[in-house]
């Protein structure tokens, strides 16, 4: 904080640019900060993420509230203090909340970090099910406001694009407030509920499956149609004359596809609506939808034309199965060559289990998306640009609550972590509205001071560990260890 400013028995809080004045036992209007015992206080745990490790050394796991544990055998280089609870640089030009070094493997290194205010932010959700969620570029809401779009969908996946400047601040305050809102508790792991404008209503936690239409998806497709019918061919042949595998994407047919043909399938007469693309491979046979294969067919027979009697016959069997395995029917065609629907043989359900058993399971993947300005960056260094630099150049590592980041190339320090691997409630938000999101840079002290760097504000972290208000948790397994060296060509 800045000079304290006091008025009318209150303090002014400087965290943010709406600079509450905040009463004695009061919070500021993000419940941040507090007033305690006439001071500005953090009202959140600052949090430090460590190793354990047994007598002889080697990790052993430690479970966030083990509060019998009393931390003598957390090693020098075990501990990594985040920014999560930190507190920001806000209003720009002070340093950061925390500087801290400790040897790590014989290297002096230091860590920046701070709650940096995020209007610049946003999460890119994807979204594992085989269910159609809407076109693409239309509207995502939250409370009736727009908070996104649906965007370009990946392979077996709906990607959703939430939050971002122009809703936090360039449409209505309602709007802005619902956008930070909704990133907040997204960020946070907690369940929001949308719709998708001429599409579904839809439930979204991080790590959760999606519910759609208020049920619970529950696997994610082992592929499109065409690649099911490659994967899977030889599990049919010999037991039925024809698979159809029903998709939005891509509807594959066995006896006309590539893998049909080398395993000699004869020619059945069948006939699909939609657009022939190579052999055995159909684009648009049905509009998307919430059905078969991401379609809107509840009737798989809907997307067949009538048979070629050349090729066609009395009592030729034929399979159709979506691409997780949940809708499947098994036809045999009459005198008139009109599919008519019998039980499906034991012989066929195999194959049947075993597409279901190769989908993953239906879930929603939530990464926080945000870019550091010239703001955050003067905390860590008096010239950023230097900063910046020293990133790109992989020389000052770069994470969120402990959390690795993926860094976008190009201009600036444009990062993407998954929620899912940083500690619990490391979001914020501040009324302007904007997100705070913990960000820490981590470098050798050589480096820290080469970029300009708060030398003078530098403390051990062993000085800093050990105080009131500090919350400890666990190393995530699968986390690189952020205070680790960071090796690169001299």
């Amino acid at each position: 904080m800045t000079d304290v400013v006091r008025k009318d028995g209150k303090i002014r809080c400087d965290a943010c640019p709406v600079m509450c004045f905040i009463a004695e036992g009061r919070s500021g209007a993000c419940d941040r900060y507090a007033v305690e015992d006439g001071e500005l206080i953090r009202v959140d745990p600052l949090t430090v993420v460590q190793r354990v490790r047994d007598a002889e050394g080697r990790l052993v796991p430690f479970l966030e509230g083990a509060e019998d544990w009393d931390g003598e055998l957390v090693r020098p280089g075990d501990s990594f203090i985040t920014a999560v609870g930190a507190g920001t640089t806000y209003p720009d030009y002070k340093p950061a909340p925390f500087i801290v070094s400790q040897d790590v493997e014989g290297v002096d290194m230091v860590t920046i970090v701070t709650e940096g205010i995020f209007s610049y932010c946003g999460a890119k959700v994807k979204i594992d099910t085989d269910r159609h969620l809407g076109p693409e570029r239309n509207l995502v809401r939250v409370d009736g406001e727009p908070v996104g779009h649906v965007t370009t969908g990946e392979y077996g996946s709906q990607m959703l694009s939430l939050g971002g400047v122009h809703h936090l601040t360039g449409g209505g305050k309602k709007e802005g407030r619902v956008t930070c809102s909704t990133l907040m508790d997204l960020c946070n792991g907690k369940p929001v509920n949308m719709t998708v404008d001429e599409g579904v209503e839809i439930t979204v936690q991080a790590g959760q499956p999606p519910i759609v239409n208020g049920t619970a998806e529950n696997r994610m497709r082992v592929g499109c149609g065409s690649a099911t019918i490659g994967m899977f061919a030889t599990q049919w042949q010999g037991l039925v004359d024809e698979v159809v595998v029903v998709d939005d994407h891509i509807t594959g047919v066995v006896s006309e596809h590539q893998a049909g043909k080398v395993l000699d399938w004869p020619d059945t007469g069948i006939r699909i609506k939609g657009r022939r693309s190579t052999p055995g491979r159909y684009f648009q046979v049905a509009e998307p939808g919430t059905g078969w294969g991401g379609t809107n067919v509840s009737d798989p027979l809907t997307i067949l034309g009538a048979w070629d009697p050349k090729k066609a016959r009395p009592g030729l069997t034929m399979m159709m199965v979506s691409t997780t395995g949940e809708q499947f029917g098994y036809y045999v065609l009459d005198g008139d060559l009109v599919p008519v629907e019998h039980d499906l043989p034991d012989s066929l359900r195999p194959s049947v289990d075993l597409i279901a058993e190769n989908c993953e399971p239906a879930l929603c993947s939530v990464l926080f998306m945000g870019g550091a300005g010239g703001s955050l960056r003067a905390g860590v260094t008096r010239n950023p640009v230097r900063l910046t630099r020293s990133v790109a150049e992989a020389v000052t590592n770069v994470t969120c609550g402990g959390a690795p980041v993926y860094r976008w190339p190009g201009g600036g320090i444009t990062v993407m972590a998954d929620v899912s691997r940083m500690p619990s409630n490391s979001f914020g938000y501040v009324p302007t509205p904007a997100i705070v999101a913990p960000i820490e840079f981590t470098m050798s002290r050589a480096d820290y001071l080469a970029l300009g760097g708060h030398g003078d504000h530098v403390k051990k972290l062993s000085d800093v560990l050990g105080r009131d208000g500090q919350r400890r948790v666990a190393h995530q397994k699968g986390n690189p260890w952020p205070a680790g060296q960071r090796k690169r060509d001299d």
